[in-house]
């Protein structure tokens, strides 16, 4: 991909997770993500209605986040918290693995919890985007989870929550890349907060990034 503003723009999830984040916070986020004609908002699932409504008729989709951050919600929960999501306007859903059962070895439980979301998703055929939450993980343990990712047909890896221990990393980005080729995406997310920074993920092999500093990192780069 080469880099410019509208190409990196292009693949960028505007993204404001925080606890405290407001009605107008979420509002500013969105004429921002039509402004910068971002892929995607990316919201907690109470605010899906109001992005949906902010964002209907331009080209921005409404992502949110499922057993978020934790991952240690139920698969019948997340199955649960996908439909919800996808019937108030989400249009991509960023699940989180359950990550005891992955430091567990259990990788038939992990692969059937995000099949379940994956299941959930594909009668409307929402996109599935799968957080390994890759500071918790061994090097083995990350590949085996991007290996379960894509048996259970999600269309992306992700890398992070950004509310864990430590965000994206370049070396992740690539390590997951080279898992799961060229048929899936892989989402670098947390603590990318310059162009700089942005270019190191894409370069890596990352070909969506969850940015709370969007702008930021499209205003600083050159052309």
């Amino acid at each position: 991909m080469e880099i410019t503003k509208k190409n990196v723009a292009g693949i960028i999830d505007h993204t404001l997770l925080k606890a405290d984040a407001t009605p107008e916070q979420i509002a500013k986020i969105c004429k921002e993500a039509i402004e910068y004609n971002f892929a995607s908002v990316c919201v907690n699932p109470s605010y899906i209605a109001q992005c949906a409504k902010a964002l209907k008729d331009t080209d921005v989709n409404v992502a949110t986040v499922i057993g978020f951050p934790l991952g240690a919600t139920s698969s019948a929960s997340k199955a649960y918290e996908t439909k919800v999501a996808i019937a108030d306007g989400a249009n991509e859903v960023d699940m989180v693995i359950h990550v005891g059962h992955a430091k567990a070895g259990d990788w038939d439980y992990v692969q059937k919890d995000i099949k379940a979301v994956v299941d959930a998703a594909a009668p409307t055929h929402t996109l599935v985007k799968v957080i390994i939450e890759t500071c918790l993980l061994t090097d083995d343990e990350k590949v085996k989870a991007c290996e379960a990712a894509k048996a259970a047909g999600a269309d992306f890896v992700k890398t992070s929550t950004g509310f864990s221990t430590a965000g994206a990393k370049a070396e992740d980005v690539a390590l997951m890349r080279k898992t799961v080729g060229p048929e899936i995406g892989v989402k670098a997310s947390g603590g990318i907060h310059t162009s700089e920074e942005a270019i190191a993920m894409i370069n890596a092999g990352a070909n969506r990034l969850g940015v709370s500093a969007g702008i930021a990192v499209v205003n600083g780069i050159d052309k």
